[in-house]
């Protein structure tokens, strides 16, 4: 057996154990000297901690970024380190590669495909994608599992929901347990590969008037709930794309193209992309974008859509009444001034660029690098003095999608009119419309609203 292919078999999970056990101890021991008015250097455990959860790779990093992303689920020094968690997971062997497809399409597994690349072009958290041509010479991305994820998934989620309990202990400002409950719902869905396939024909639906916009098109037959396979879409990862510096005038319509790609379906059906990681989309020659994986998808109710906009509009009119009533649709509970107060400091860190009716940088707001991280620090002190807020499970995808995607456009450094186009996408909202919408788009996916 090689080497790769027992990375995620029995003694690796022992592994894994081994240094989330250590994680958890070590901000145990945090919790534990602070009570006693021991002093800790949080910013070297932060360090110690991203590079042990580095080394893991799989659904734990996975998980932390999505946690990182939250404002106040985790103090400040641990979200910024955990922010730059990357999930380069080594591909397995091709002995892997030969059982999983052998027990997924059967010992003549080769004869379904002309071509058929023994080298995986890509591995993240829980598979890997290897690009094929079915006997018709058309080019394929077959995306295969790893084995056992489902207990790798189980004993992670258990350590993840410990260290975040110990973190409320550390410092008692945000209640973690819905922010769990949503990550833990979210990976076990990422392991349904059929789920995922619903999704793939769900985003060909919402996204079918984007033309600049491109959804592959999945190969039932050759799928199964651990092999998904679809058509190939050819293009370039972004941060290379732009490498190129006669590539910069397509700077505007890849930005325009990225925005519709994910606020379309949220804003007319209520549908959200939850992972805008530059790993799952590419750039054509032509500024199109390629949208490539759909595992991480989150649907919510027109009602919190409508809180969105709300929110939005109370922000224009410095209306905290309405700001309080959008903030109780989304799930926040026992909302003084005060806290709505706090809140809106963070929205409008969020919708500052969609604020201003004028062509801007998305960081046109932002005074320096460490803009956000001195907001999210202030922010929370507020919080500890106010009380434990518990954050409600709707939110916790919504603004970590908000700020994944604003960091590429922070990268791009485009300047577009950011308000016109948030005001053209809402343009005749409606909560009824979008139910409607949403109902039909479920139903030609053949997706159940929970």
């Amino acid at each position: 057996m090689a080497e790769n292919d027992n990375q995620y078999g029995w003694l690796p999970k022992v592994t894994r154990w081994t240094k989330l056990g250590l994680a958890t101890g070590g901000i145990a021991a945090r919790v534990a000297g602070s009570k006693l008015g021991f002093s800790f250097d949080t910013k070297a455990h932060a360090e110690q901690l991203t590079k042990l959860l580095g080394t893991l790779k799989g659904p734990a990093i996975k998980a932390a970024q999505i946690l990182a992303m939250v404002p106040d689920l985790l103090p400040p020094e641990y979200a910024e380190k955990l922010a730059e968690l990357q999930a380069h997971a080594p591909p397995m062997g091709m002995s892997f590669v030969q059982r999983r497809m052998t027990g997924e399409l059967g010992v003549d597994w080769r004869n379904h495909f002309n071509e058929f690349s023994e080298t995986a072009c890509n591995a993240a958290s829980l598979g890997q994608v290897h690009q094929a041509k079915d006997r018709d010479g058309q080019l394929l991305a077959c995306k295969l599992q790893y084995p056992d994820m489902k207990s790798v998934v189980d004993a992670d989620l258990q350590q993840l929901k410990l260290i975040l309990g110990l973190f409320e202990k550390l410092d008692g400002t945000v209640d973690t347990q819905e922010a769990w409950v949503e990550l833990q719902q979210r990976l076990y869905e990422e392991l349904d590969y059929q789920r995922e396939a619903k999704h793939i024909t769900l985003y060909n639906y919402l996204l079918k008037s984007v033309q600049q916009v491109h959804v592959p098109q999945v190969v039932s037959s050759l799928s199964t709930p651990r092999l998904l396979t679809m058509t190939w879409l050819p293009g370039t990862p972004i941060k290379i794309f732009f490498k190129d510096v006669e590539r910069q005038q397509l700077l505007q319509p890849v930005a325009k193209n990225l925005f519709m790609a994910w606020y379309k379906p949220f804003y007319h059906y209520g549908v959200l992309h939850g992972d805008p990681h530059p790993g799952n989309y590419t750039i054509r020659l032509n500024g199109d974008l390629n949208l490539l994986d759909y595992g991480c998808i989150r649907v919510f109710t027109p009602t919190f859509v409508e809180a969105v906009i709300d929110l939005y509009q109370a922000l224009q009119a410095n209306d905290t009444d309405k700001a309080a009533a959008a903030y109780e649709k989304w799930g926040f509970h026992n909302l003084s001034r005060e806290l709505v107060t706090i809140l809106n400091k963070w929205a409008h860190f969020v919708y500052g660029p969609i604020l201003e009716d004028r062509d801007r940088l998305l960081s046109d707001h932002m005074d320096g690098g460490a803009y956000t991280r001195d907001l999210a620090i202030a922010i929370r002190q507020q919080l500890r003095q106010h009380g434990t807020v518990k954050l409600p499970q709707s939110f916790v995808l919504m603004d970590r999608a908000a700020l994944g995607l604003g960091s590429i456009f922070i990268y791009l450094r485009v300047r577009t009119n950011w308000y016109k186009l948030f005001n053209e996408l809402i343009d005749g909202f409606s909560v009824e419309q979008l139910a409607f919408k949403q109902n039909q788009a479920m139903a030609f996916a053949g997706l159940n609203l929970k």
